[in-house]
């Protein structure tokens, strides 16, 4: 097994507790997650995938599924740690790791596979996607930071692809906004997706360095990389119709569930 992506399954969350079992148009959270995952696999024999949780009603539902499924330390400070850790214990030989978060259901396999492309072919360290924003949802994401500024993460990259920074602000600043948007439907404004591909010896020193300054200011452990000279490669995709932030809340899994009625169940695609 040369790649192996790691689900984190957290059974412990303040704002939606047991989130991974809750059930979404008929299929768990967590089923619908692995799902992906198997879909990926099967286009590539050189692909794994593992639930990692800390909790046996989860460790329970894997097997009912038929994931395989591996018991992580609770006090792992991120999902980072978690997917190193469960690569250990399931794949110590797995030369990439993705960690595939549990509470994004309409991740497209494909996307998955792009980075798993990223990280055999560019030599970086970590591979994640990014989306160019059209200007009407930089225009959301902006009315959505008015109350809640942390929401929404944009990249700043070279031509190539080679991350520069992270933030969540909004970069880059503009100028002459107005000639943009009459020159181009897209925004120069990257927005992150918060899939993360790794190389194993970057993700082991990672998890190895203390926390990074700007780390600590934004909230975003994809700093440290860039903070300690790793190099991040970003993989441009597009938004399919049915993609959302994560499923952090009922609210969010009741929106899951209204996207699937209007744009159809992916697990049924």
């Amino acid at each position: 097994m040369q790649t192996l992506i790691v689900i984190p399954s957290r059974f412990a969350s303040k704002r939606f507790p047991a989130k991974p079992l809750h059930v979404i148009a008929g299929h768990s959270l967590m089923s619908r997650v692995a799902d992906i995952a198997r879909r990926v696999c099967e286009t590539d024999a050189s692909v794994g995938y593992v639930v990692a949780t800390d909790h046996p009603d989860i460790e329970a539902h894997a097997n009912e599924i038929g994931a395989p499924v591996v018991m992580t330390d609770p006090a792992l400070p991120s999902g980072s740690d978690r997917a190193l850790a469960a690569a250990n214990a399931f794949a110590p030989n797995a030369q990439f790791i993705l960690n595939l978060q549990g509470d994004a259901p309409f991740t497209p396999p494909e996307q998955v596979a792009r980075i798993i492309d990223a990280l055999r072919t560019t030599g970086a360290d970590v591979a994640t996607p990014v989306i160019q924003m059209p200007w009407d949802a930089l225009d959301v994401m902006r009315q959505q930071k008015k109350t809640n500024p942390f929401s929404g993460t944009s990249c700043v990259r070279k031509p190539d692809g080679e991350a520069l920074w992270f933030s969540k602000t909004e970069q880059p600043a503009m100028r002459k906004e107005a000639e943009l948007r009459a020159a181009s439907p897209l925004s120069p404004v990257f927005r992150h997706v918060g899939l993360y591909g790794y190389a194993r010896a970057a993700l082991e020193r990672f998890c190895a360095l203390p926390e990074g300054h700007y780390e600590q200011l934004e909230g975003l452990e994809q700093l440290r990389f860039l903070e300690n000279g790793m190099r991040i490669m970003t993989v441009e995709v597009t938004a399919s119709p049915a993609s959302m932030w994560g499923v952090d809340t009922p609210q969010d899994a009741a929106h899951a569930e209204k996207l699937i009625a209007e744009f159809g169940d992916p697990m049924e695609a």
